[in-house]
């Protein structure tokens, strides 16, 4: 009997070892899928194009070969459009972009003593012209313009009388007193850091070819001092602007500035961006902060009421007043990110969980396509009746699959996504002007990104304020249809003339959307 009790015991034991053993099998099968997970998405991210969307006929370039891609194989014509007399006449697109374009002509005609017939000496007449177009470029150039102003006296007066006046002619204010900036070279030096991407140093060396030492640091005063003066107060008028509009957009990256007080040089501060949204004057303003935290959205956002478009971040959860939308695009990316890093025999199953969320999300940026020229009536009252359905559907799925994915997996944090922003993410469907994404601002804060990798940091906090403020500003333009240097060349020059004070009123016909622009600051349609 105590033999068979000591093998009972032994048994239990060894199945509760088992048991153990199992439990730990499976955890560590777990762990060990989402590596494998973490590591093909990490490989797709590396060396596969980085857009959701996929197109099998997209070539992939390199930055060196990229003319031995596009370019004729050799020994190979490139291929010629027949053209009969049959065929209707069109604008090709050719001549679209040459409207866009300055024209100059150049006209050969043969001396009048050559203008004799060969044949019988008759005198010869124009019957018609053949015409060749070519683009040419103009380098740029660094000259000096010298203001001269005349200084008049009356000579009578200067011999007869005891007071001589003396008249000045009108010459315009500089932009920078006592510095060499024009308005022409300030623009020029801020579009090619901020619209360009072209950072302080290699400027320095392009005018050093150009025959013209400037060096970076007094280029980096100008723009300062550009900036504090004059396009400061234009980036608060259109600060002003947005909050009287109720949608907007909103977004935040990262930045490095070097000589932050009280922070090391390798920390990370942030840049917030908000936009206006869809059919509105466009109006973007970027806002430096030390700190990704809420209370910099809740303050800058202060007396704005309406729809504000974000992303997941918790921290617009402090701003007030405010009904949050969340973007959907982010929910689909989550999927996307799921089907990459899935085994292969996976990708293309249709049962694949991850690829029934992506066709949830599909449908609806379907529908959304097809309202993109609709009014705001319309397009509500089409969510209605077709998004609605598809939003009902994709939620119940979500319950549904929620218990059956592993949470830690990238398919179970797109569920989990999803639920956690439900009501964010329904919440486009409440008026017919909202958008189901938040690929607006996303847009906006891109050439931002784009310049960091060039310029990569700010040397401190002044820089950094004044580098959004510029970006503010450049990016507004753009957005109205400007030319970004033609725009600030213009800025500069006029605001310098005005007197009193630049507030908001006093700056309306300067604005980027004011129809007061010259025609010479806007991009031909």
């Amino acid at each position: 009997m105590e033999n068979r009790a000591e093998n009972l015991t032994t048994i239990e034991k060894l199945n509760q070892r088992i048991a153990k053993q199992e439990q730990q099998i499976s955890e560590l099968t777990a762990l060990l899928r989402w590596y494998e997970e973490q590591n093909r998405l990490a490989k797709q991210k590396r060396f596969v194009a980085s857009s959701e969307k996929t197109n099998p006929d997209q070539l992939e370039l390199n930055l060196f070969n990229e003319a031995e891609v596009l370019a004729t194989p050799e020994g190979q014509e490139p291929q010629m459009e027949q053209v009969t007399y049959e065929r209707r006449k069109t604008t090709g697109r050719r001549e679209v972009d040459f409207d866009r374009l300055p024209i100059e002509t150049v006209t050969y005609e043969l001396n009048e003593s050559d203008q004799a017939c060969s044949c019988c000496g008759g005198s010869l007449h124009e019957m018609s012209t053949e015409t060749r177009s070519e683009i040419a470029i103009v380098p740029p150039q660094v000259k000096v313009i010298r203001h001269v102003r005349q200084v008049y006296s009356c000579r009578s007066c200067e011999c007869n009388d005891i007071h001589t006046p003396i008249i000045t002619a009108q010459m315009p204010k500089p932009v920078y007193p006592g510095s060499l900036a024009s308005p022409s070279i300030l623009a020029h030096v801020m579009c090619q850091k901020y619209v360009e991407s072209l950072p302080l140093y290699r400027q320095e060396q392009h005018f050093a070819r150009l025959g013209f030492t400037l060096s970076r640091q007094t280029m980096a005063n100008w723009m300062i001092y550009g900036v504090e003066k004059w396009l400061t107060p234009v980036v608060i008028a259109i600060k002003e602007y947005l909050l009287k509009k109720d949608i907007l957009h909103a977004d935040e990256t990262t930045l490095q500035v070097l000589h932050e007080p009280g922070k090391s040089a390798e920390s990370k501060s942030y840049l917030w961006l908000y936009r206006s949204g869809r059919g509105e004057d466009p109006a973007v303003v970027f806002d430096y902060q030390r700190t990704r935290g809420g209370e910099h959205p809740r303050n800058f956002l202060a007396g704005f009421k309406g729809y504000l478009h974000v992303d997941g971040y918790t921290g617009y959860h402090k701003v007030a007043d405010v009904t949050l939308v969340a973007c959907w695009a982010h929910a689909r990316r989550k999927y996307d990110e799921a089907l990459k890093a899935a085994p292969p025999e996976a990708r293309n199953n249709p049962e694949t969980v991850a690829k029934q969320g992506l066709k949830f999300c599909n449908e609806l940026f379907a529908i959304e396509r097809d309202l993109k020229e609709a009014s705001p009536e319309e397009r509500y009252t089409a969510r209605q009746e077709r998004s609605l359905p598809v939003i009902e559907a994709y939620q119940n799925w979500l319950k549904q699959q929620r218990s059956r994915t592993l949470p830690k997996s990238l398919t179970g944090q797109a569920i989990a996504y999803s639920l956690n922003q439900w009501e964010k993410l329904a919440a486009y469907l409440a008026d017919g002007r909202l958008e189901i994404d938040n690929n607006r601002s996303e847009r906006s804060i891109k050439p931002f990104v784009i310049g960091r990798k060039n310029w990569l940091f700010a040397n401190t906090p002044r820089g950094a304020k004044a580098s959004t403020n510029i970006y503010s500003v450049v990016e507004t333009a753009k957005e109205n249809g400007l030319k970004p240097f033609d725009y600030l060349k213009f800025l500069f020059e006029q605001l310098p003339q005005l007197t009193g004070q630049l507030d908001p009123q006093a700056l309306e016909p300067f604005m980027p959307w004011s129809a007061s622009l010259p025609a010479h600051c806007r991009l031909k349609s």
